[in-house]
């Protein structure tokens, strides 16, 4: 009995001991600190860094290919030679991976106008060349829809009448901004078929409100990043000269 005594007198102990204490919020401060150089940098950080800095901006800074002029993305009105150039090389580069996976070829290409974030300066193409350009994650999806979304496709791009990147897609606007002629690869859009658009998974989730991509037929997701695609396109590309065309036009009063 004396042992069972204390046994009790022990657990009790403990129970009181475990006792949780209740904490509650009183107050919460913050202290803005602002970074610039009079912040001095730290010795020895500074030289654990250095050679890992100097090993990315070597990568960044070797030459791949060169421009032969500057290229804007405000340098035309419906389409711009580096619109075409976004548009050709994710085409050129998507489309073998895409074709290997599934015996098809990609029908056309849309990106969005506010994805070039940079200018191609005349001159040596580098690595960094393509993070300035397209500094974002974006990857390359694949997406199939019925001819009557590529309608919906259209329309959007004649309202918004802005140089969005298109490849495979020649549009035609009259005077008055309607659709006077809407071809891919040359023939007319067919209601019920599937075609397979490039496009980036931003606007893929409905980014910049295109919204037409969805419900999709298919969707092949390629793993591969527009930012990667440029580089392995200037990797194997000695000069680069794209041109403004006719692949998206507006009609003039004569």
């Amino acid at each position: 009995m004396k042992s069972q005594h204390i046994l009790i007198l022990i657990s009790t102990l403990i129970l009181f001991n475990c006792k949780q204490d209740t904490w509650q919020l009183k107050q919460i401060k913050g202290e803005q600190i602002t970074i610039t150089d009079t912040l001095k940098p730290d010795p020895k950080i500074e030289a654990f860094i250095k050679p890992y800095r100097e090993h990315v901006n070597n990568d960044l800074d070797s030459v791949l290919s060169y421009a032969v002029a500057t290229y804007s993305k405000s340098d035309g009105e419906l389409n711009t030679a580096i619109g075409n150039l976004f548009a050709d090389v994710v085409y050129e580069q998507a489309n073998p991976v895409f074709y290997k996976r599934t015996g098809k070829n990609i029908d056309m290409v849309l990106l969005n106008h506010g994805g070039i974030r940079a200018i191609i300066s005349k001159g040596p193409i580098t690595s960094r060349t393509a993070y300035e350009i397209m500094p974002f994650e974006n990857s390359i999806v694949i997406v199939g829809i019925k001819g009557s979304q590529i309608n919906l496709l259209i329309n959007y791009l004649a309202q918004a009448k802005r140089a969005h990147p298109i490849a495979k897609l020649n549009l035609v606007l009259d005077v008055d901004d309607q659709v006077k002629e809407a071809t891919i690869s040359g023939k007319p859009i067919d209601a019920n078929k599937t075609y397979y658009v490039a496009t980036n998974d931003y606007l893929y989730s409905g980014g910049d409100h295109m919204t037409f991509f969805k419900p999709e037929e298919s969707i092949e997701i390629l793993d591969y990043k527009i930012r990667n695609a440029f580089i392995d396109y200037f990797k194997k590309t000695d000069t680069i000269a794209p041109v403004i065309d006719n692949r998206f036009i507006k009609l003039k009063n004569e």
